[in-house]
C-alpha cells in the first residue's frame, strides 16, 4: 500500500479505537496488546474490553482532536504511529504512540502509550 494511503488508513483505525466501542476494540487490538496509559497504569486487551463493557455512562462520545499524525514503517508488517491529541472533555493534551502489526491481512494494534503534556 502506498505510504500516504497507509497513513490515512492507520489514522482511520486510531480514530475508530477512540470511540471506545467494544466491537472496535475487540477487532483492532491484537490478543497480546499492551498499553501504558497516560494515567500511569498498564492495560491489556482483556482489561480494555472489560472497561468498555463495565462503563457506567452511556456517553461514549469523548472527542479528540488529532494533530501531527505520522507513521514509520519498521518492517513490511509493523509500523509505528505517533501523534498528539487534545481531549475535549477535560482539555488534556497527550503525546501518543502506537505499534501496529499486519495480522492475517488486517492491521491490529499491539502496543500503545499515552503521555500527558502541559
Amino acid at each position: 500500500m502506498e505510504h500516504s494511503l497507509l497513513k490515512e488508513h492507520i489514522l482511520h483505525l486510531e480514530k475508530r479505537l477512540m470511540s471506545y466501542d467494544y466491537k472496535e476494540l475487540e477487532e483492532l487490538l491484537a490478543d497480546d496488546f499492551l498499553e501504558f496509559g497516560s494515567s500511569g497504569n498498564s492495560y491489556d486487551k482483556i482489561s480494555q474490553l472489560d472497561a468498555v463493557r463495565n462503563r457506567t455512562t452511556t456517553n461514549n462520545s469523548i472527542q479528540f482532536t488529532v494533530v501531527d499524525f505520522n507513521i514509520k514503517l519498521l518492517s513490511s508488517a509493523v509500523l509505528l504511529a505517533t501523534y498528539r491529541t487534545f481531549r475535549h472533555n477535560d482539555s488534556k493534551l497527550a503525546l501518543r504512540s502506537s505499534i501496529w502489526k499486519l495480522n492475517e491481512g488486517k492491521w491490529q494494534m499491539i502496543f500503545h502509550q499515552g503521555t500527558l503534556t502541559t
